[in-house]
């Protein structure tokens, strides 16, 4: 292949040589479609011209020094046979005008579109002028915005090389983009075409606001919305571009015929490549011309209708999935946490929960979440008698003697005190599967101890309904003895040393763990605390992939300032509502109070088995997350990866197969570099797509005045600011009496309840750990809005009205 070539030589196999944008026009020259005619400028012309401005000298690379590379670029000068290439491939265009493109390598994939970020040249007459063109399109590869878009997906500057592209010019009357699904909403039986008059670069670089066709496959329009026409862009008679002010008052339809052609063109490229596609095209002399298809990025999920059982449960799994699984997460605890501790308990009662398409990926990497609708099976039928057996045997008041359990803690104990570091990586790299065999007994105590813990509740709820106290239910629970309750009290220990002492509060104020081995108490009672309690999840129990407390003391420490601001209320107890209770005349005999008294116990032991099963269930979380970022350290020290968290982006099969890191061939040792870069950037491209538009899970309300609706889930009303805490990050945020709006919750977000004067969450429902502690702690609670901490605002007053789940515009 010689460094200029014609754009029929290439296809989408060539993409080192012609670049993302060459390598996708060739395939559709080859493909039969009208492209206009061209040729490309090699990657290995730049690569001659590369060496000769010392492009990869270490310590420019390192620097990322693109203003002097790129004047390197502009007064080099080209090797004569070079030169003489590019005139005589622009010679067998006709000499006339042509557009001059950049095309890396890196651009026009499915995981990075590069759109924009290296420059085009429109309307370029004369050898002299193209040849120009294209150095300052090799130049344009070291623009601070290229090198930046390059850093964000984590693209190797040594790696990356620019083709450029040379087409004739098409004298466009009208021209746009066209995707071949909906952008914002998923669909891909919608067709979205962008349109404007003159050269279509006025649409791509967004100096027009162009009209925008919504059509079906079959090129109907369902919506037109017009544009304005602010500017219209042509080609200069002697070379370059004129721009011109448009008539936004002309309103003129693309014709219906040019409509469905644009409809058949974009089903067809979209065809042949295999997914959707972002097309740019022009309209000269009644044809349609193709002038660039690459795959479309950032396209959120095809929306899916859910049944009533399928939103339940992604009620639940929206509040566990605040963040997009990671290669790792969906191989390690993802299955084998309390997501797949839900799939076997319901099984075993006859309930078949399939999560097996939970998370489809795209190009290895989740791109969406499918709830899955719980079936009845057979065994359902005889749930009810296991149900009776198993709470007839097991007494949660009693599981911690279960001897299962004090054999879970010895082996997590053992696991827990290896050293990992000096382990040979055959034992290393089995720690992840011990991890996760440790879970299974608690899965087990969790089938058996949970039907009493069930039974007590509903026994419960239906004697308060025959008194009339349903209202009570909260506050009987209220005090329970649990960890989670546990681990609340240390920290408000924790704070009350921090409001004895100016110069601790202003450390912990600022967040800055390293401060506080100054404040020796403080210090030894917060180490204290992390070893106890480090091991619970900062962000979700079903991920392994976020830090643990004990990683991120600055979350625990945000805890401590919320919790150190003011002395915190006294609760009423729950013997003093009890003592209420005693006045109905339903209770008033001392049998009927004691077997009362008893179904309270029933269900306080439940709820404690409830939270503390839990606890203890993630005691092999933090194991297994060392173990996997030991097993990235070492991939890090034999050249794999970079970083040791970037194993996240590789599976568990795929570590296992590693006989030995050192002895790994240079092939394996690419082909994983590759996967685990290639899903980075796909995730990154990823990172503004919801796994799930949530309001097909929380279909949207009649809200009437109010802000946002959701499911009433505590009773009560307030009036408060808002303070919107996304991510346990922002933890510090909250002050006494804030309106809590969040997107999720879990247990070690229990503290901030403590403070706030109601809860307004995204997910979630009545059910729900954050609906559970706001009916303890007595304060207002609104759960499954979708759309809370993107309408409210920090600051903004509302009324929170927990008992008809609106939130209304409030006054100071």
């Amino acid at each position: 292949m010689s460094v200029v070539a014609p754009l029929r030589a290439f296809g989408r196999a060539d993409l080192a040589l012609a670049g993302g944008k060459g390598a996708n026009l060739g395939e559709l020259v080859r493909a039969g479609f009208m492209v206009p005619d061209g040729f490309v400028v090699t990657t290995d012309a730049y690569a001659v011209i590369a060496r000769s401005v010392d492009l990869r000298a270490a310590e420019r690379l390192a620097a990322d020094d693109g203003a002097a590379i790129r004047a390197e670029f502009e007064a080099v000068t080209i090797p004569e046979d070079l030169a003489e290439a590019i005139a005589d491939g622009y010679a067998r265009l006709g000499g006339g005008p042509v557009a001059v493109r950049s095309s890396a390598t890196a651009e026009d994939l499915p995981g990075a579109a590069f759109a924009g970020q290296q420059d085009t040249y429109l309307h370029v007459v004369g050898d002299a002028a193209v040849i120009d063109a294209v150095r300052r399109c090799w130049g344009s590869l070291w623009t601070d915005r290229a090198i930046a878009y390059r850093r964000r997906r984590g693209i190797d500057p040594a790696e990356i090389r620019l083709a450029v592209v040379v087409q004739g010019m098409i004298e466009a009357e009208t021209a746009g983009v066209m995707f071949t699904a909906n952008p914002v909403t998923g669909d891909r039986g919608q067709i979205v075409i962008d349109a404007s008059s003159g050269l279509g670069e006025a649409v791509v670089s967004g100096l027009v606001t162009p009209d925008r066709y919504l059509l079906d496959p079959g090129g109907t329009v369902r919506v037109w919305t017009p544009g304005r026409r602010e500017v219209v862009i042509r080609g200069a008679a002697g070379g370059g571009v004129t721009r011109e002010a448009g008539d936004p008052t002309k309103v003129e339809r693309l014709p219906a015929e040019l409509l469905r052609d644009l409809a058949r063109l974009g089903t067809a490229v979209a065809r042949h490549f295999g997914r959707p596609q972002d097309i740019e095209w022009a309209s000269a002399d009644g044809r349609v011309w193709l002038l660039q298809a690459r795959p479309m990025t950032a396209l959120p999920p095809p929306p899916v209708r859910l049944s009533r059982a399928q939103r339940r449960v992604g009620a639940i799994l929206l509040e566990y999935l605040p963040y997009r699984p990671y290669p790792i997460d969906t191989t390690t605890w993802l299955p084998h946490g309390p997501a797949g501790l839900m799939a076997t308990a319901a099984a075993h009662f006859g309930i078949r929960i399939a999560f097996e398409g939970l998370l489809p990926e795209e190009d290895g990497v989740v791109h969406r979440m499918i709830p899955p609708a719980p079936r009845p099976t057979f065994g359902s039928l005889w749930a009810p008698f296991r149900i009776a057996s198993l709470a007839r045997r097991h007494d949660p008041g009693r599981w911690t003697e279960d001897p299962r359990f004090t054999e879970f803690l010895r082996q997590v104990r053992d696991l827990a005190d290896e050293d990992l570091a000096t382990l040979p990586w055959p034992q290393l790299i089995r720690v992840p599967r011990r991890a996760l065999d440790l879970v299974r007994p608690v899965i087990d105590l969790r089938i058996d101890y949970l039907p009493r813990t069930g039974l007590a509740f509903l026994r419960l709820l239906l004697a308060l309904t025959l008194l009339r106290r349903t209202a009570l239910l909260g506050e009987l629970i209220r005090g329970t003895p649990t960890r989670t309750a546990d681990a609340n009290r240390a920290l408000q220990a924790l704070a009350h040393q921090v409001q004895l002492n100016p110069q601790l509060k202003d450390a912990v104020d600022a967040l800055d763990a390293g401060r506080l081995r100054k404040f020796a108490d403080f210090d030894a009672n917060f180490t204290a605390f992390l070893a106890e309690y480090g091991h619970r999840e900062t962000a979700t129990p079903l991920l392994v992939t976020p830090p643990t407390q004990g990683e991120s003391p600055d979350t625990v420490l945000g805890l401590i300032k919320v919790l150190g601001t003011e002395p915190l209320p006294a609760a009423e107890p729950a013997g003093q509502v009890m003592a209420e209770l005693v006045d109905h005349p339903l209770l008033r005999g001392r049998k009927n109070r004691a077997r009362f008294a008893g179904w309270v116990d029933g269900a306080r032991a439940g709820l404690a088995f409830r939270e503390d099963s839990h606890f203890y269930f993630t005691k092999p979380l933090p194991i297994l997350r060392r173990s996997l970022l030991e097993i990235g350290g070492r991939l890090c020290a034999v050249g794999v990866l970079e970083e040791p968290q970037e194993v996240f982006h590789l599976r568990l099969e795929e570590l296992e197969g590693i006989r030995d890191p050192v002895g790994l061939a240079a092939a394996d040792r690419e082909r994983l570099r590759a996967s685990a870069h290639a899903r980075a950037a796909k995730r990154a491209e990823l990172a503004g797509v919801r796994l799930i538009d949530p309001s097909l899970i929380f279909p949207p309300r009649d809200r009437g005045d109010a802000l946002v609706a959701g499911t009433p889930a505590s009773a009560g009303t307030i009036t408060g600011p808002v303070t919107i805490v996304r991510e346990p990050a922002e933890f510090a945020k909250l002050t006494s009496g804030d309106v809590l709006v969040c997107p999720y919750t879990n247990p070690s977000w229990t503290p901030l309840f403590q403070r706030a004067a109601a809860v307004v969450v995204d997910s979630g429902g009545s059910a729900s750990h954050a609906a559970i502690v706001a009916r303890e702690y007595g304060i207002p609670a609104i759960m499954g809005t979708g759309d809370g901490t993107g309408v409210l605002t920090d600051g903004q007053i509302v009324t929170v009205d927990g008992n008809t789940g609106r939130v209304t515009p409030g006054s100071s």
